[in-house]
Protein backbone atom coordinates (compact mmCIF):
# COMPACT_ATOMS: atom_id res chain seq x y z
CA UNK A 1 0.00 0.00 0.00
CA UNK A 2 1.26 3.47 -0.84
CA UNK A 3 2.21 5.90 1.93
CA UNK A 4 3.51 9.44 1.57
CA UNK A 5 6.60 10.05 3.70
CA UNK A 6 8.66 13.09 4.61
CA UNK A 7 11.75 11.29 5.93
CA UNK A 8 13.13 8.07 7.40
CA UNK A 9 15.89 7.68 9.98
CA UNK A 10 16.92 4.10 10.63
CA UNK A 11 18.93 4.78 13.79
CA UNK A 12 17.37 7.32 16.15
CA UNK A 13 17.59 7.55 19.94
CA UNK A 14 15.54 10.74 20.42
CA UNK A 15 12.19 9.44 19.18
CA UNK A 16 11.51 6.70 21.69
CA UNK A 17 13.23 4.17 23.96
CA UNK A 18 16.38 2.56 22.61
CA UNK A 19 17.70 2.69 19.07
CA UNK A 20 14.77 3.00 16.69
CA UNK A 21 13.68 3.42 13.12
CA UNK A 22 11.85 6.75 12.87
CA UNK A 23 9.42 7.62 10.09
CA UNK A 24 7.80 10.98 9.41
CA UNK A 25 4.54 10.85 7.47
CA UNK A 26 3.89 13.72 5.05
CA UNK A 27 0.77 15.84 5.34
CA UNK A 28 -1.00 17.52 8.26
CA UNK A 29 -3.99 19.85 8.25
CA UNK A 30 -3.78 20.55 12.00
CA UNK A 31 -0.87 22.98 11.42
CA UNK A 32 -0.26 23.73 15.10
CA UNK A 33 1.36 27.18 15.51
CA UNK A 34 5.03 26.72 16.37
CA UNK A 35 5.16 23.17 15.01
CA UNK A 36 8.77 21.91 14.83
CA UNK A 37 8.07 20.18 11.49
CA UNK A 38 6.20 22.67 9.26
CA UNK A 39 7.81 21.12 6.18
CA UNK A 40 5.71 18.02 6.80
CA UNK A 41 2.37 19.82 6.49
CA UNK A 42 1.86 19.99 2.70
CA UNK A 43 0.33 16.67 1.62
CA UNK A 44 1.77 17.14 -1.88
CA UNK A 45 5.37 17.26 -0.67
CA UNK A 46 7.52 14.34 0.40
CA UNK A 47 7.57 11.17 -1.63
CA UNK A 48 5.66 7.95 -2.08
CA UNK A 49 6.80 4.71 -0.48
CA UNK A 50 5.28 1.28 -0.01
CA UNK A 51 4.22 -0.09 3.37
CA UNK A 52 5.27 -3.62 2.48
CA UNK A 53 8.75 -2.50 1.47
CA UNK A 54 9.09 -0.30 4.54
CA UNK A 55 7.99 -3.08 6.89
CA UNK A 56 10.48 -5.48 5.31
CA UNK A 57 13.35 -2.99 5.55
CA UNK A 58 12.57 -2.17 9.18
CA UNK A 59 12.01 -5.80 10.20
CA UNK A 60 15.36 -6.74 8.66
CA UNK A 61 16.98 -4.47 11.25
CA UNK A 62 15.20 -6.03 14.24
CA UNK A 63 18.41 -7.46 15.69
CA UNK A 64 19.96 -3.99 15.96
CA UNK A 65 16.97 -1.74 16.77
CA UNK A 66 14.37 -1.86 19.54
CA UNK A 67 11.39 -0.44 17.73
CA UNK A 68 9.84 1.96 15.29
CA UNK A 69 8.48 5.47 15.94
CA UNK A 70 6.04 7.13 13.55
CA UNK A 71 5.53 10.88 13.52
CA UNK A 72 4.73 13.54 10.98
CA UNK A 73 3.00 15.34 9.65
CA UNK A 74 -0.05 13.57 11.00
CA UNK A 75 0.08 9.76 10.69
CA UNK A 76 -3.65 9.38 11.34
CA UNK A 77 -4.42 11.42 8.21
CA UNK A 78 -3.13 8.41 6.26
CA UNK A 79 -5.02 5.86 8.38
CA UNK A 80 -5.14 2.94 5.97
CA UNK A 81 -1.41 3.12 5.29
CA UNK A 82 -0.64 3.58 9.00
CA UNK A 83 -2.70 0.53 9.93
CA UNK A 84 -1.20 -1.59 7.17
CA UNK A 85 2.36 -0.67 8.15
CA UNK A 86 1.77 -1.33 11.86
CA UNK A 87 0.08 -4.67 11.17
CA UNK A 88 2.96 -5.74 8.94
CA UNK A 89 5.39 -4.93 11.77
CA UNK A 90 3.40 -6.87 14.37
CA UNK A 91 5.36 -10.10 13.93
CA UNK A 92 8.76 -8.40 14.00
CA UNK A 93 8.84 -8.11 17.78
CA UNK A 94 9.69 -4.41 17.45
CA UNK A 95 7.90 -1.94 19.68
CA UNK A 96 5.63 0.59 17.98
CA UNK A 97 5.28 4.20 19.10
CA UNK A 98 3.16 6.81 17.32
CA UNK A 99 2.99 10.59 17.72
CA UNK A 100 -0.30 12.29 16.84
CA UNK A 101 -1.78 15.76 17.09
CA UNK A 102 -5.18 14.20 17.73
CA UNK A 103 -6.34 13.32 21.23
CA UNK A 104 -6.96 9.72 22.22
CA UNK A 105 -10.71 10.34 22.17
CA UNK A 106 -10.59 11.79 18.66
CA UNK A 107 -8.72 8.71 17.48
CA UNK A 108 -11.05 6.30 19.29
CA UNK A 109 -14.15 7.71 17.55
CA UNK A 110 -12.58 7.81 14.09
CA UNK A 111 -13.39 4.96 11.67
CA UNK A 112 -9.86 3.51 11.62
CA UNK A 113 -8.86 4.54 15.13
CA UNK A 114 -9.59 1.45 17.27
CA UNK A 115 -7.90 -0.92 14.81
CA UNK A 116 -4.79 1.24 14.66
CA UNK A 117 -4.63 1.67 18.44
CA UNK A 118 -4.63 -2.11 18.84
CA UNK A 119 -1.29 -2.17 16.96
CA UNK A 120 0.46 0.49 19.09
CA UNK A 121 2.47 0.18 22.31
CA UNK A 122 2.72 3.92 23.05
CA UNK A 123 0.71 6.87 21.76
CA UNK A 124 1.81 10.48 22.30
CA UNK A 125 -1.39 12.43 21.68
CA UNK A 126 -2.59 16.02 21.47
CA UNK A 127 -2.03 19.28 19.60
CA UNK A 128 1.26 21.10 20.12
CA UNK A 129 0.64 24.31 22.10
CA UNK A 130 3.66 26.60 21.91
CA UNK A 131 2.76 28.59 25.03
CA UNK A 132 2.80 25.35 27.04
CA UNK A 133 6.14 24.16 25.70
CA UNK A 134 7.65 21.28 27.68
CA UNK A 135 10.20 19.40 25.58
CA UNK A 136 10.68 16.29 27.71
CA UNK A 137 9.34 12.78 28.06
CA UNK A 138 8.59 12.83 24.30
CA UNK A 139 6.01 15.60 24.83
CA UNK A 140 6.48 18.88 23.01
CA UNK A 141 3.94 20.71 25.18
CA UNK A 142 2.44 20.05 28.60
CA UNK A 143 -1.10 19.44 27.33
CA UNK A 144 -0.03 16.39 25.34
CA UNK A 145 -0.68 13.00 26.89
CA UNK A 146 1.30 9.76 26.96
CA UNK A 147 -0.88 6.67 26.59
CA UNK A 148 0.78 3.34 27.44
CA UNK A 149 -1.45 1.00 25.43
CA UNK A 150 0.52 -2.13 26.35
CA UNK A 151 2.83 -3.06 29.23
CA UNK A 152 5.94 -2.81 27.05
CA UNK A 153 7.15 0.49 28.49
CA UNK A 154 6.78 2.63 31.59
CA UNK A 155 6.67 6.40 31.93
CA UNK A 156 10.19 6.17 33.31
CA UNK A 157 11.38 4.57 30.06
CA UNK A 158 10.04 7.53 28.10
CA UNK A 159 11.47 10.08 30.53
CA UNK A 160 14.93 8.62 29.90
CA UNK A 161 14.81 9.26 26.14
CA UNK A 162 17.27 12.01 25.03
CA UNK A 163 15.48 15.25 24.17
CA UNK A 164 17.23 15.67 20.83
CA UNK A 165 20.01 14.34 18.66
CA UNK A 166 22.30 15.35 15.82
CA UNK A 167 23.25 12.56 13.42
CA UNK A 168 26.14 12.96 10.99
CA UNK A 169 25.83 10.39 8.22
CA UNK A 170 28.72 8.88 6.21
CA UNK A 171 27.69 10.91 3.14
CA UNK A 172 28.11 14.16 5.09
CA UNK A 173 24.40 14.84 5.54
CA UNK A 174 23.08 15.82 8.97
CA UNK A 175 19.79 14.81 10.62
CA UNK A 176 18.48 16.79 13.59
CA UNK A 177 15.61 15.20 15.46
CA UNK A 178 13.99 15.43 18.86
CA UNK A 179 11.21 17.15 20.71
CA UNK A 180 12.36 20.77 20.44
CA UNK A 181 15.40 22.73 19.18
CA UNK A 182 18.26 23.66 21.50
CA UNK A 183 18.28 27.31 20.46
CA UNK A 184 15.42 29.35 19.05
CA UNK A 185 16.34 31.65 16.21
CA UNK A 186 16.28 35.30 17.43
CA UNK A 187 13.49 36.27 15.05
CA UNK A 188 11.36 33.38 16.31
CA UNK A 189 12.05 34.05 19.98
CA UNK A 190 9.94 37.19 19.82
CA UNK A 191 6.98 35.18 18.53
CA UNK A 192 6.08 32.09 20.62
CA UNK A 193 3.95 30.84 17.75
CA UNK A 194 6.70 30.93 15.13
CA UNK A 195 8.29 27.65 14.03
CA UNK A 196 11.82 27.11 15.32
CA UNK A 197 14.15 25.21 13.02
CA UNK A 198 17.63 26.62 13.70
CA UNK A 199 20.13 24.80 15.90
CA UNK A 200 23.61 25.74 17.02
CA UNK A 201 25.38 22.42 16.56
CA UNK A 202 28.39 23.37 18.66
CA UNK A 203 26.13 23.83 21.67
CA UNK A 204 24.60 20.42 21.05
CA UNK A 205 27.92 18.89 22.11
CA UNK A 206 27.76 20.51 25.55
CA UNK A 207 25.80 19.61 28.63
CA UNK A 208 24.96 15.97 29.31
CA UNK A 209 25.76 14.65 25.86
CA UNK A 210 26.80 11.28 24.51
CA UNK A 211 28.75 10.66 21.30
CA UNK A 212 28.07 7.32 19.69
CA UNK A 213 29.17 5.60 16.47
CA UNK A 214 27.15 2.99 14.61
CA UNK A 215 28.01 1.63 11.18
CA UNK A 216 29.92 4.74 10.20
CA UNK A 217 27.29 7.11 11.56
CA UNK A 218 28.20 9.64 14.27
CA UNK A 219 25.40 10.50 16.69
CA UNK A 220 25.20 13.12 19.46
CA UNK A 221 22.32 12.84 21.92
CA UNK A 222 21.51 15.51 24.48
CA UNK A 223 19.61 14.82 27.71
CA UNK A 224 19.81 18.35 29.12
CA UNK A 225 17.45 21.20 28.49
CA UNK A 226 20.28 23.59 27.67
CA UNK A 227 23.51 23.45 25.74
CA UNK A 228 26.77 24.77 27.13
Amino acid sequence: MKVRLHAIEYGSRANGPGLRAALWFQGCTLACPGCFNPATHDAQDGGWSDTGTLAAEISARRTSIEGVSISGGEPFQQPQALRDLLERLAESGLSRLVFSGYTLHEIQVSPWGPAILSCIDVLIAGRYVAMRGLGEGLRGSANQRVHLLTSRYTHGDLAAVPRREVILHPDGSVSITGIRPAIVAPEAAADPGAPSTRLNLSRMKGGNTRRQALAGTIRWTSDSGEGS
